[in-house]
């Protein structure tokens, strides 16, 4: 929606200052999506840091089937409920790679 020309009139609709309207340039469509060379990066870095101390304790709670107490303590940590689910999917999936492969 395409806002109306200002009046520069003080009172009413479209009060004040006239100004020239902004056209927004569209969003990127890979807006998110890791490029090969930026996972294998992020990859190798967990190869060789391994788990922040907080991360180790999540999957701790994981491997007991505590995965309320888990989320909440990601949530803690991490600040929102959003990046606490997803951070708790990613140490699951890791904890299922690790019974895999044993």
């Amino acid at each position: 929606m395409a806002a109306q020309q200002r009046t520069g009139i003080i009172r009413g609709d479209n009060h004040g200052h006239i100004t020239a309207v902004r056209v927004v340039a569209p969003r990127c469509s890979r807006r998110g999506q890791f490029s090969k060379r930026n996972n294998f990066v992020r990859s190798l870095i967990r190869e060789v840091t391994g788990f922040a101390p907080y991360e180790r304790r999540v999957m701790e709670l994981l491997r007991n089937s505590r995965d309320k107490r888990a989320r909440k303590l990601a949530k803690k940590r991490l600040g929102t409920m959003l990046r606490a689910k997803k951070k708790v999917d990613e140490l699951t999936n890791v904890i299922a790679e690790a019974r895999r492969a044993h």
